[in-house]
């Protein structure tokens, strides 16, 4: 069975990945079949370069990507254009789709820090009653 994965290289302490199809039963850092692109977690944002058509190819021929090398293309919308294409789908739906999450992309940042202004304000909000000393006990 070939499997779309990654293959660790680059420095000590500073790892490069390549994502290749190989088989299965190889070592990680074994022979491989075919280069598909290379991931960079060092830079921020991330490099990631994919060779796309290659990509596809393999999974036509029915190679199954790990769970990390899934995340990756999910990340660049491929794993969502691979599904809409394997659905059937025509091409004017898929554009609309591919589309419509390219905004969602390009508005991700603000709905996270929102997401982590809230959060911090129910933080704040929690905390405060419970640093409020308790009514002393009556003395009897």
């Amino acid at each position: 069975m070939v499997k779309i994965r990654m293959r660790r290289e680059g420095k000590k302490k500073h790892p490069i990945y390549k994502l290749v199809a190989t088989d299965s039963r190889s070592p990680r850092n074994g022979g491989y079949l075919e280069a598909l692109g290379q991931y960079d977690p060092h830079t921020n944002p991330i490099t990631l370069a994919l060779k796309e058509p290659r990509i596809e190819f393999w999974l036509r021929k029915g190679a199954q990507p790990t769970d990390t090398v899934r995340s990756l293309l999910r990340r660049t919308g491929f794993w969502l254009h691979w599904t809409l294409t394997r659905q059937g789908k025509d091409e004017a739906t898929v554009k609309s789709v591919m589309e419509r999450w390219q905004m969602l992309q390009v508005e991700k940042p603000k709905r996270e820090a929102d997401r982590k202004s809230r959060r911090a304000e129910r933080k704040k909000k929690s905390a405060a009653p419970a640093e409020t000393p308790a009514p002393a006990p009556a003395a009897a």
